[in-house]
């Protein structure tokens, strides 16, 4: 395997400390890679697949990735031209993407998500992106030759704004789906606002279904989903494994607790055997 690609966004519930885990279930011989909750595409990245089709129901979110895989140099130099200081994060966050070029608002998607509070994304209900500025604990940018790298991978993949339901409706027979929607669970909280439709506690009884048909296809499937009576439910026709993960939401290193995510597939190998 090449050497890992790494995403050039940040992302609230990125996996991207689990990809040696969730490499194992990777093999070489599915026909496509398919992950309907495309976030940071970190394990898309560092699988590099030859076929590929990564969706989002957010819509800034593919338009971005649109304009990576089409212009990465050119993104790059608009990108660190932009002072990285309080006064334009909040110039940039209140311009309305509407009325933007779809250049200009992958610049400014990149930008915010860089530069803001724990790379969350995080909208009002009208949609409005409305994270506050982090002046700290943002880190450098990735380099030019990263975002390259980041292009050249994304050159296999087809760029969808759909729903989930819609991006598992296109599943075929030797794809491997990779699913890790943000986490509805009813008896704690969990950070989940992605978007003015995040997923919810309905969707988990959909995505069930979903798993079912992917499996009668012929595909391959593997869940991410916190240890919780949702992930639970959802597991129990399937193989899983239970492996500790640590979150990355709350607002200081020493508030970060280690949690427990449950990994749900219907890979039959010995080392997807369930786990207590």
């Amino acid at each position: 395997m090449a050497a890992e690609v790494r995403p050039f966004l940040r992302w609230a519930g990125s996996k991207r400390k689990l990809v040696p885990r969730l490499s194992e279930y990777w093999d070489d011989q599915y026909k496509r890679y398919v992950e309907p909750f495309a976030g940071s595409s970190c394990l898309f990245l560092a699988l590099q697949p030859e076929c590929g089709l990564l969706a989002d129901n957010n819509r800034d979110l593919i338009a971005t990735y649109e304009v990576v895989k089409e212009s990465p140099e050119a993104l790059y130099r608009s990108l660190v031209a932009l002072p990285r200081n309080k006064s334009t994060y909040y110039h940039e966050r209140s311009r309305d993407p509407a009325r933007l070029s779809e250049f200009d608002r992958a610049v400014r998607f990149v930008y915010l998500n860089r530069n803001c509070f724990n790379g969350i994304y995080r909208t009002n209900k009208d949609g409005h992106f409305n994270v506050p500025f982090s002046a700290d604990r943002t880190g450098a940018y990735f380099t030019l030759n990263e975002l390259i790298e980041c292009s050249r991978v994304l050159q296999n993949a087809e760029l969808r704004a759909w729903d989930f339901g819609t991006t598992l409706r296109y599943v075929k027979e030797g794809d491997f789906v990779y699913l890790d929607p943000p986490f509805a669970v009813s008896r704690r909280r969990v950070f989940r606002e992605y978007g003015v439709r995040p997923f919810d506690i309905d969707d988990v009884d959909r995505l069930g279904t979903h798993l079912r048909k992917i499996a009668d296809r012929g595909a391959d499937f593997l869940v991410s989903y916190a240890d919780s009576s949702e992930a639970r439910e959802l597991a129990r026709p399937w193989r899983w494994r239970r492996v500790p993960v640590r979150r990355h939401i709350a607002g200081f290193g020493e508030a970060r607790k280690r949690a427990y995510e449950l990994m749900i597939t219907n890979i039959d190998r010995e080392l997807v055997a369930n786990e207590p």
